[in-house]
């Protein structure tokens, strides 16, 4: 009995403490015409040793440990070394006695300029600004992730890592890049890391932390009631925010993130310990766009 709690010690610890980077990577070069591909390809190499051999938080871990997570940059300008184009940030998180990965993050971050030579050693340093943007933007988008992943395994779990995101944005302040401002950029990364770190979005971050860990974590049992009534009642935590979502980054991208999971979680039987009439009625308010093709589908 002691060697099989041990031994459950070990997998918990695992499976709970996964913060490093198992990143996949594509730079799609195809507005920009030509045929010199070499650059992109070489541009591409960079950022994957970059992100998956950074040791961004002192562990060693195996590869199944770590957080698979996708990075797809579509360029749309260029001149010289200096390039423009949008960045998309992807990152799973899995699912206890499954083979189900839930989606962490997944954003579209338009305002993504920076300069590269063909190359080039990518070092990360947080103490300040790269000057190139290229490795700040990666870096604080990598350590967004190990926030994410940490929140969801342990109730503010990820503030160390968020704390250094947060770090970055304000290194990267007035360095002449956008996507860094806190006035005119109504989605910028400075702004959402802000709001992360905001004690008022506290109830969001302890929601995500009972919806995975208490909840998701369970949906796999046999008997799927108890989870689902976990991930009912921490949804229904949110309604705090009702009166003041529309304009918070991070609450929407939440939604946005989640939508299609929440959806098929509730659209199948054994709903019994969830009144999903009210589930309903705050999802319609939190994420309109989803009423007609996911809401309003739930019986």
């Amino acid at each position: 009995m002691k060697k099989i709690i041990i031994l459950f010690l070990l997998i918990a610890f695992n499976f709970g403490f996964s913060q490093e980077i198992l990143a996949t990577v594509q730079v799609n070069s195809q507005q920009l015409g030509g045929s010199n591909t070499q650059v992109f390809k070489a541009l591409e190499k960079s950022l994957r040793d970059f992100i998956n051999n950074t040791s961004w938080t002192g562990k060693k871990l195996q590869n199944f440990e770590k957080i698979k997570s996708n990075i797809s940059i579509v360029l749309s300008e260029r001149e010289g070394n200096r390039f423009k184009g949008v960045i998309v940030v992807q990152a799973v998180r899995p699912v206890f006695n499954s083979s189900y990965e839930s989606p962490l993050l997944n954003l579209q971050d338009t305002r993504f300029g920076f300069e590269y030579a063909e190359n080039e050693n990518l070092i990360f340093n947080e103490r300040q600004f790269s000057g190139k943007n290229l490795i700040d933007v990666i870096s604080f988008y990598v350590y967004l992730i190990l926030g994410y992943d940490a929140d969801s395994f342990q109730s503010m779990g990820g503030t160390q890592w968020f704390s250094k995101a947060q770090q970055i944005a304000q290194n990267s302040q007035n360095r002449n890049y956008e996507g860094w401002n806190q006035i005119n950029e109504p989605r910028s990364r400075s702004i959402l890391i802000g709001e992360i770190l905001n004690p008022n979005m506290s109830q969001l971050r302890s929601t995500i932390y009972t919806y995975h860990r208490a909840g998701l974590d369970g949906l796999f049992n046999q008997d799927q009631t108890q989870a689902k009534k976990i991930i009912f009642d921490a949804l229904m935590q949110l309604k705090t925010y009702e009166n003041s979502f529309q304009q918070n980054y991070f609450f929407n991208l939440f939604m946005d993130t989640k939508a299609d999971e929440i959806f098929n979680i509730f659209n199948s039987g054994n709903n019994g310990a969830v009144n999903i009439s009210a589930l309903k009625q705050q999802m319609i308010i939190f994420s309109p766009k989803n009423t007609e093709s996911r809401w309003n589908k739930w019986k």
